[in-house]
């Protein structure tokens, strides 16, 4: 179906990132998935091509377009291509957000310099162990010292994509006593630097997929964060949380059709070159059949991307739409990639196909920022149920 909300403009960039992936990421992605992360100089040379500066201000340094399609273009491209930036989607879609709509102007002068030239890498810790996708739920502290200088920060987060690597990190903290009453009361955003005493990176995560990106435990032992590192205002940290988990979750709805669209082409492509039993795999009526179940569903999910993509942009996308697209897409995504690999057969299986990656790297959009359950307990609110 022929798209028709990229302009000009949006091809111009997706030229550039496809040359940048195929110079600077293609070659050296295996390499990567076998570290478990991306070398830290890589990230200097997305700050040098601009990426983390897109949705920045121009007063601060950055481009100033807020255009969520510049980030879909980003995904489908590195979809294409069967590869990732590592934690970048977390620096730029999930850390900045918070910096640019809660920061002050002291602390976007002070920390979105370094921040758009890839020096300083952040990443945001929310979930912790036990508590998964209850972020009310979470234990985390962090008083405010006595002479009101800083909070004192104790307990774990775990899952943190990003946080091997990051040097500077987003944590969601109870900085007021836990109340039963009002579970969500008392959070608040600390801006953490990981020089400082007491912090702790622990065990990085043996991923199933997106092996590119490092994944960590975190710990804090008495770690002291001063007052100007908080982030808007003391105990409203929910209330951003749910705000931006609309522009997340879209972001995940966009990854995962970019994975469902990257499977058909490649599998389209596979089916036609592979012989068996002395023709091609694409002649036989299942393959034809099955790819073109892919494709529609495919399609399906670029139509849920495409309109939650202009809502977005208007400033309309609910909550609700933002998880309706997630759950569709996320689903459609699962099916799609499945069906494909099985078209490869055995060699679907095997991790130099990228048919295999993406089937392993696919799996956590319907984990990651919220399940498909909730996902459905959000629309089923929306209808008054």
């Amino acid at each position: 179906m022929r798209r028709t909300i990229f302009t000009e403009d949006h091809e111009a960039f997706r030229r550039t990132i496809r040359d940048f992936i195929a110079k600077e990421v293609a070659p050296f992605h295996a390499e990567w998935e076998r570290a478990g992360q991306v070398p830290k100089d890589f990230y200097r040379k997305l700050g040098d091509l601009g990426i983390f500066g897109i949705h920045v201000p121009k007063e601060y340094g950055g481009a100033g377009i807020e255009d969520p399609r510049y980030q879909a273009v980003i995904a489908e491209e590195c979809a294409r291509a069967g590869v990732s930036f590592g934690a970048c989607e977390v620096h730029t879609g999930l850390a900045l957000p918070y910096l640019l709509e809660y920061g002050s102007d002291e602390q976007k002068k002070r920390l979105l310099p370094s921040f758009l030239s890839g020096e300083v890498m952040t990443a945001i810790a929310m979930t912790e162990p036990g508590t998964g996708s209850d972020l009310a739920g979470m234990r985390t502290t962090a008083p405010l010292s006595e002479d009101g200088t800083h909070y004192v920060l104790n307990g774990a987060k775990t899952f943190i994509t990003g946080g091997v690597q990051a040097d500077l990190v987003l944590v969601i903290a109870r900085t007021a006593p836990y109340d039963p009453d009002n579970r969500r009361a008392g959070l608040s955003v600390l801006c953490v630097d990981t020089t400082s005493e007491g912090y702790a990176v622990g065990r990085r995560l043996e991923k199933l997929g997106l092996r590119a990106s490092d994944t960590a435990e975190l710990s804090f032992t008495d770690v002291r964060v001063p007052v100007e590192n908080r982030l808007g205002i003391e105990g409203e940290a929910f209330s951003y949380l749910a705000h931006n988990l609309v522009k997340e979750r879209l972001g995940i709805a966009i990854g995962a059709y970019a994975a469902a669209r990257a499977a058909v082409d490649r599998t389209v492509r596979y089916t036609k070159d592979r012989k068996v039993f002395g023709e091609s795999v694409a002649s036989f009526q299942n393959t034809k059949f099955e790819l073109a179940s892919c494709e529609a569903e495919a399609d399906a999910a670029q139509a849920v991307v495409d309109r939650a993509l202009e809502r977005f942009e208007a400033g309309d996308l609910t909550a609700a739409d933002a998880a309706k697209a997630k759950l569709f897409t996320t689903e459609v995504c699962s099916r799609v990639v499945d069906r494909c690999l099985q078209l490869h057969g055995g060699y679907g299986y095997m991790l130099e196909y990228p048919i295999a990656r993406l089937y392993a790297d696919n799996r956590v959009y319907r984990i990651y920022g919220g399940t498909s359950e909730v996902m459905k307990s959000v629309i089923a609110k929306s209808l008054g149920l």
